[in-house]
């Protein structure tokens, strides 16, 4: 901590320049009168540092929550602090070019309307997406109806970004409650920002697919009279994203590719690991590219970097950074080191460690590394004790017998708090509650293996005990949060705390909007029908229907067998037992919303029941289930 370089103002000083007016007050509600954004509940952050905070983290949370607009360069401007994303603004011939639209249409309108109440009323002619992740997108109908306006955005943008929402959405949109610390206070004690931004709007969430897709690297457009040059970076941040320069202002956008942090090679919401080879190359392409010609290089995070010099040196960082975690992680995997074990010896140049902006506020060295050997050698470590271990309840349930039983447990817990070793404290903690939880025996119903031995002691049922655990484990949680410097580990251990203490929260926002799923693609609507199939109520179905859509001239087959919804784009044949004729929004209605009485409008041969049945057979995700306790 002594080393980090805390009289260097250099940030601070960036985070102010171009400054033109704030949004006051920083409030942005919906249209239903509730608060959808709230920026100016950090201005405890004008105080020094409390001891219930990381000093590192804390300044990086001071620069960002600067909130307003901004002078980039010369006809650019970025809104910065009115969500978790900025947006910039591009001024043309006749109107302004958006680029990241921010999350929410309400917080996108609220930064336009800042733009233009100093800059005058100039329409929208054009929108880039920088890349496939919501807080890019979001609030595209905040600004644009799209109408008559060119929407650029990478090549394979609309499938990876109706993916990550869909499939998995349910599961990430829980675990990012838990990341951008959604239920904490605001407070010193409590959420802090998360390392990227503040956090993430509550708004209204839409999406207007691109007209123009950018497919190669020096592809060249010109919006509205402002020529762009454009560096496609596929698998790097995002699955599709892209930097691109506007040679007549010497500017260069770099996307979410370098920003004043590490990033996460794997979110800990959850994604598919990412390419730390790829994006170090990338950034190292970028630099020959475009640093020639570039006198600013701003982001759809943070604040710019102005001056050849400087810019070269930040993205040499930048792209030093992800190479050296990704070269030696590998190196030492060849040693045969695990992922946990790298990470614990992992240590970064010193050079790289008194750069503020490769410190780990959003990422961590931590579980990138972890990430990293998760991409080349997956979840296994080769070693046969890990090949096929107990889930976590039954886990917990023999540590504890073990160890004494819970009040043993909770006695040694609390000897390893004494003693500073928090980590352990918190596993032995975690063994504790999941083996005494009342509810534990209905984690994984019909999946469960083992049953408990009645001869186990009485212990484990001792609600008392489970109480005393909880409570504990909460304290251990909060004194890991409040010395983390990593913004998102700090919400996941004070979120962990305030579930422990309070239970799971109600519900979390939906992981669709309407825009995005009529966005999904014929073959998205039949992947995100068979993710859903329960498979052993489905065991003994078996029926085929073919859906001919009449509107795109195509042919589909899904099958049900053997508790599995299959999709294949030619039709069946003779042997289907259903075949409907019918419109892509009537698909649409009938499989993804349910529109009551939809089959009725629709041509069909054959038996209805097999709609019926597959109805039946579908689950519901579960949008706010347990993560610290069973």
């Amino acid at each position: 901590m002594a080393d980090l370089p805390f009289h260097d103002r250099a940030d601070f000083d960036n985070a102010d320049r171009g400054f033109v007016a704030k949004l006051s007050p920083a409030l942005v509600r919906g249209a239903d009168g509730e608060v959808v954004w709230d920026n100016d509940v950090y201005a405890f952050l004008d105080g020094d540092c409390p001891q219930d905070a990381h000093p590192s983290l804390w300044r990086q949370a001071q620069l960002c929550a600067k909130q307003g607009l901004f002078e980039v360069t010369d006809g650019i401007y970025q809104v910065r602090g009115l969500d978790l994303s900025n947006m910039t603004i591009v001024e043309g011939e006749t109107g302004v070019i958006v680029i990241d639209p921010l999350v929410s249409t309400e917080c996108a309108a609220a930064a336009l309307r800042l733009y233009r109440d100093h800059r005058g009323e100039r329409p929208v002619t054009g929108v880039i997406y920088t890349h496939s992740h919501a807080d890019h997108f979001g609030g595209v109908r905040g600004v644009t109806d799209g109408t008559g306006i060119p929407i650029l955005a990478p090549a394979h943008f609309m499938e990876h970004a109706v993916a990550e929402n869909v499939y998995a959405g349910t599961a990430m949109n829980r675990r990012a409650l838990y990341m951008y610390g959604q239920r904490l206070p605001r407070s010193p004690e409590g959420q802090l920002g998360c390392g990227l931004g503040m956090g993430t709007s509550a708004g209204t969430v839409t999406l207007i697919p691109p007209t123009v897709d950018i497919t190669h690297t020096g592809q060249e457009e010109t919006i509205d009279g402002v020529r762009i040059v454009f560096q496609l970076t596929p698998g790097t941040e995002a699955p599709a994203e892209m930097n691109f320069l506007f040679p007549d202002h010497r500017a260069l956008c770099m996307a979410e590719n370098a920003t004043h942090n590490l990033h996460n090679v794997l979110t800990l919401r959850g994604a598919v690991v990412r390419d730390a080879r790829v994006w170090a190359r990338y950034l190292d392409e970028a630099i020959t590219l475009f640093a020639d010609r570039a006198n600013v290089a701003f982001a759809s995070h943070h604040w710019p970097t102005w001056g050849r010099e400087d810019i070269v040196r930040f993205l040499s960082q930048q792209r030093d950074l992800y190479a050296y975690l990704h070269d030696q992680t590998v190196r030492l995997l060849n040693h045969g080191l695990t992922g946990i074990e790298i990470a614990e010896t992992m240590r970064m140049p010193p050079a790289l460690e008194r750069a503020w902006h490769t410190h780990g506020y959003y990422g961590s060295v931590s579980h990138n590394v972890k990430a990293i050997y998760q991409r080349y050698l997956g979840w296994f470590d080769g070693n046969p004790a890990h090949l096929w271990e107990h889930p976590p309840v039954e886990q917990a349930r023999r540590y504890v017998e073990c160890l004494g039983g819970t009040s043993a447990v909770i006695a040694h817990a609390r000897r390893y708090i004494q003693e500073g070793d928090l980590r352990f404290a918190a596993t032995l903690l975690n063994h504790a509650i999941f083996a005494t939880d009342p509810h534990s025996d209905a984690r994984y119903g019909e999946h469960r293996t083992e049953h408990r031995s009645e001869h186990r002691g009485r212990d484990e049922h001792d609600a008392a005990h489970h109480a005393e655990a909880r409570s504990l484990l909460a304290e251990v949680y909060t004194r890991l949060g409040h010395g983390a410097e990593n913004a998102t580990w700090r919400n996941f251990y004070l979120t962990g705390a305030a579930e422990l203490a309070d239970g799971p929260a109600a519900g979390t926002a939906d992981t669709t909007s309407p825009d995005m799923l009529s966005a999904l693609s014929v073959e998205q609507v039949f992947d995100s029908l068979a993710i859903r199939v329960n498979g052993p109520d489905a065991w003994n179905e078996r029926f085929t229907i073919d859906w001919y859509l009449t509107d795109l001239d195509e042919h589909h087959s899904t099958t049900l067998s053997n508790g599995a919804l299959t999709h294949r784009r030619t039709p069946s044949g003779d042997g289907a037992d259903l075949t409907l004729r019918l419109t892509r929004q009537q698909l649409f209605d009938l499989l993804t919303t349910g529109a009551p009485g939809a089959l009725a409008h629709i041509d069909h041969d054959g038996d209805p029941t097999p709609l019926q049945r597959l109805a039946t057979i579908l689950d519901t995700p579960t949008p706010n289930f347990p993560i610290v306790t069973p």
